[in-house]
């Protein structure tokens, strides 16, 4: 568990504790937490591998089904344009509820909406594994986004309030931190792996599994923390939550019919009048949800934009390129998961690399370095063929996963650079819905528009493979173009400044 990637960072420090938050502990479990020793204990090391373990397991039920989707469709009836939605059923709850879920967390209890969440996780996984039809199964995902969107915020505030501020809290949140960056590629190898050799139904039985056993170890390690008894921003809450949902709904099911459907454009159109609503109820709240002054700094609003970016058009193109192996290539799953496992170890590889290039000149400059990077290597997939690609497809990918982390790991040091301790976690918790939001929106985004012009060639009279690649290749496109467009504005808003 203990992955190098973001441990050496030399340019910030962690993020700090919020100034407001009181954990109740025994004795014992204080003393471990504000020891001097930079090493973990036997408990902090069992309390930290439950923490990541939890955090890795949602990472991974975002890739985990990619390589298993075009033997998942028959089996429960869902066409081409409809098995997206395997993968979005889960990642819409996901991206629209975290906000509201961590700030319960904070009311509540985070231990309470910590193991709330992990039970409900894998309650859904079971559920997901065992549904005879297309609706119990996307229910199950469904309820699976529920519980990832209760773990995710709870789960990265008990890390911070089990360890000091300093070094262990560092290390800590970086080994997290690399988990959860790495979870996607490592579900694609191991869902090519599963359904070749136990079928598709195994990927989330496996969910099940590793749930079941976080379930079992957490109560024993976990103690409660809160944050100071505050009002809840109810429609602050309720406005973001319903904004997001109908923004990735509409996506989702654009990717399904296109964008001509009424529902869709109703949908995004509801979904940005009610995110226009929470930016006027968090600027009159005096107990916001998401302070705006905050996102009036560069480096947290271009920092969080950079990661949105990355993520969404990483875990996009991955989809894509899924698609064209297994649909176009006849590449089987396993053979899949292979090519994405070169992936994974390219991107530990720029993790590793990430804190010595941000060394010498800064995480800001890194950052667009990175952003860019990936964008120039995703433009280069522009040249895959109908008949062939697959080396073309193995190069460009894990070189891209390389520059990817190395976007990943600084994005998160610049948005959460100069704020007050104070200001720490609400700048971590925003870094976190940033990742998750990107990981819900990128596949739909491109899906949508992949399917969608597709189906347009095919209507004038395009061969079928041709029009697959044509809207495969759209899709590539537009990823490029965002990845670039985004690369160059950090470099030239952010690109000046070297963080500490």
């Amino acid at each position: 568990m203990t992955m190098p990637t973001t441990a050496s960072v030399p340019e910030t420090t962690a993020p700090e504790p919020v100034t407001d938050t009181v954990s109740v502990r025994s004795d014992s479990a204080r003393s471990q937490v504000t020891t001097g020793s930079h090493r973990f204990t036997p408990r902090e090391i069992l309390l930290l591998v439950v923490l990541c373990a939890s955090q890795f397991l949602v990472a991974l039920d975002f890739s985990v089904l990619n390589v298993a989707l075009p033997v998942l469709g028959p089996d429960l009836g869902l066409g081409e344009a409809g098995l997206q939605w395997a993968v979005t059923a889960f990642a819409l709850p996901t991206g629209s509820f975290l906000l509201l879920f961590g700030r319960l967390g904070d009311k509540l209890g985070r231990r309470r909406t910590f193991l709330t969440g992990l039970a409900l996780f894998t309650g859904a996984s079971v559920l997901a594994a065992l549904a005879p039809n297309a609706p119990l199964f996307l229910a199950g995902r469904a309820l699976q986004g529920l519980g990832a969107a209760a773990l995710v915020p709870t789960g990265m505030a008990l890390i911070t309030t089990s360890f000091a501020e300093g070094p262990k809290r560092t290390k800590a949140l970086s080994i997290n931190g690399s988990l959860m960056a790495l979870g996607f590629t490592v579900g694609m190898v191991v869902g090519g792996i599963l359904t070749d050799t136990l079928g598709w139904r195994s990927t989330m039985g496996l969910l099940g599994v590793g749930g079941v056993l976080v379930l079992l170890a957490a109560p024993r390690l976990l103690t409660e923390s809160r944050g100071q008894r505050t009002r809840l921003d109810v429609p602050g809450a309720l406005a973001v939550t319903g904004g997001l949902f109908g923004i990735v709904y509409g996506l989702s099911t654009a990717a399904e019919e296109g964008f001509s459907r009424p529902d869709v454009l109703v949908a995004i159109v509801a979904g940005l009048l009610l995110l226009g609503v929470f930016v006027r109820v968090e600027a009159r709240s005096a107990e916001p949800l998401l302070p705006l002054w905050m996102l009036r700094r560069p480096s947290v609003a271009f920092g969080n934009l950079a990661g949105l970016a990355t993520v969404s058009m990483m875990t996009a193109v991955v989809f894509l390129m899924t698609l064209y192996l297994q649909d176009l290539l006849g590449v089987s799953a396993l053979v899949s998961g292979l090519v994405f496992g070169v992936q994974g170890l390219a991107s530990v590889a720029g993790g590793a690399l990430a804190p010595r290039i941000a060394r010498r000149i800064g995480a800001p400059r890194t950052l667009a370095l990175g952003l860019l990077g990936q964008g120039v290597l995703t433009a280069a997939l522009l040249g895959l063929g109908t008949e062939s690609g697959l080396w073309l497809v193995v190069v460009a990918i894990s070189l891209a996963s390389g520059l990817h982390l190395v976007a990943v790991v600084t994005y998160g040091v610049t948005a959460t650079s100069g704020l007050d301790d104070a200001d720490q976690g609400r700048a971590t918790s925003l870094v976190t819905s940033a990742m998750q939001l990107g990981l819900a929106l990128g596949i739909p985004l491109l899906s949508a528009l992949s399917v969608g012009w597709a189906g347009v060639l095919r209507d004038g009279g395009t061969p079928a493979a041709d029009a697959t690649l044509g809207g495969i290749k759209l899709g590539l496109a537009a990823d490029t173009l965002v990845l670039l467009a985004i690369g160059t504005l950090v470099a030239l808003t952010l690109g000046r400044r070297r963080s500490r």
